[in-house]
């Protein structure tokens, strides 16, 4: 693939490269299973000698020609699908943590992932401080022990849309030792790279823009190849001692900068599985050959939208990262200048309960436990995604209880509007 090519060309283009005779859209390789003529061949493969294929649950053609695509709009050297987003967030932080270590995130991840690091990693024995990724520098380096392994955030939070400092963030967390993992499921690679910016690691839920369509569930990890691990060998065994489980093999050593991805594939995924099937990274490709049209139109709508709530009389907030006067504007215009993503927060006036029964009259937009796909929908965290957290962690994380999370599609926006309209007006 020709890395000078524009990203929009990336999307259609990058991964599969048929040869002569060959189909010209990515197949579908559904099969647990690949043929080889020796045992030794095989035997090689189990020790990390050869590369090719031996059982789905660890590789598949299918799912490493779409990791790739995805690695290259990102800008990174590898990466690795998995079957959830979820999945892409646990083994990001689980390749470098194990029992007695310890991370730093930031209080306003999605609430499945903050329960995910605060409560069943815990279980696990890593432990996890939670800090405002606002604070000073002083705040967040004050959450760091000897034994923290990373700190882990988002680009645009979901769904308090807090827009995250990347290089403040990643100077701190390069102070201390550890990489940057980032969530960039909302902006997507189309409008923020945060590799450019020193994240180390990005992940994503393929489940929401990068799908689309909001068929298949899929998650993925990419690395940027631009963390020392073995300037920082100590902090992260894993990847610079032996591992007996494969012979004592040096991820580092043998490696090189694709020593993370390649421990995630063949350490995590053979042990715990979490594969995306093919049929699902067959579909995330389709995908991703309009993620450069659609995200742009996800932008544009929300913007309208997000203004036409802002003058509303029964609006009590709004917030949108592409608002002038948002507290996270400037920010946004920085990392993000040709748009953040397609979601908004806002709340009515009379509270919670007045927000909840505005949600019921909505006809275009459905009340789905979903975001960032193509048709445009809506939730209420506190009552739905964010249920399992306390008021106080929803305070933490900037979940107002009024707060609506309004994904704008790409329909025509006149319509969504005069949707909210007809349901503002039961108000």
């Amino acid at each position: 693939m020709n890395n000078n090519y524009r990203i929009e060309t990336k999307c259609i283009q990058s991964g599969w490269n048929p040869k002569k005779g060959e189909p010209r859209v990515l197949p579908i390789y559904q099969s647990t299973t690949f043929k080889y003529d020796t045992s030794d061949q095989m035997g090689r493969l189990f020790d990390l000698e050869d590369s090719g294929y031996f059982y789905t649950r660890l590789q598949n053609p299918t799912n490493d020609i779409v990791a790739s695509k995805i690695a290259e709009l990102e800008g990174g050297v590898a990466a690795m699908l998995t079957s959830s987003g979820q999945a892409a967030n646990y083994y990001a932080v689980f390749n470098i943590c194990e029992a007695g270590d310890h991370i730093v995130a930031s209080s306003s991840l999605y609430g499945g992932t903050y329960n995910l690091y605060g409560t069943t990693m815990k279980k696990q024995g890593i432990d996890c401080t939670f800090v405002d990724p606002d604070a000073s520098d002083e705040e967040i380096s004050a959450a760091f022990r000897p034994n923290t392994k990373a700190l882990v955030a988002e680009t645009v939070s979901n769904p308090s849309l807090v827009v995250l400092d990347i290089e403040r963030i990643a100077r701190i967390a390069h102070d201390h030792g550890v990489p940057l993992i980032v969530d960039n499921t909302f902006p997507t690679p189309i409008n923020c790279r945060p590799f450019e910016w020193g994240a180390d690691i990005v992940t994503h839920s393929t489940t929401k823009y990068m799908d689309g369509h909001a068929m298949s569930v899929g998650g993925c990890i990419v690395d940027s190849g631009n963390f020392d691990w073995e300037m920082h060998a100590d902090k992260f065994p894993g990847l610079t001692t032996p591992d007996e489980s494969y012979h004592g093999i040096v991820y580092t050593k043998k490696f090189g900068k694709l020593a993370y991805i390649t421990k995630a594939t063949a350490q995590l995924m053979r042990d715990l599985g979490s594969i995306q099937s093919p049929q699902n990274a067959f579909l995330l490709n389709v995908g991703l050959e309009t993620l450069h049209l659609r995200v742009p139109r996800h932008c544009e709508n929300a913007l309208k939208v997000a203004q036409y709530l802002s003058e509303h009389e029964k609006v009590a907030w709004v917030n949108y990262p592409g608002l002038d006067g948002n507290k996270y504007h400037a920010l946004a215009e920085k990392y993000m200048p040709d748009g953040s993503c397609g979601v908004i927060a806002f709340g009515l006036k009379g509270g919670r309960a007045v927000s909840v029964g505005f949600m019921d009259k909505l006809q275009l937009a459905a009340i789905v436990t979903h975001v960032a796909d193509a048709r445009t929908c809506v939730l209420h965290p506190a009552s739905h995604t964010h249920r399992q957290m306390t008021d106080e962690q929803l305070e933490e994380a900037g979940i107002a209880p009024d707060l609506i999370r309004f994904s704008v599609g790409i329909e025509n926006v006149e319509d969504i509007i005069a949707d909210l309209d007809q349901a503002l007006q039961t108000v």
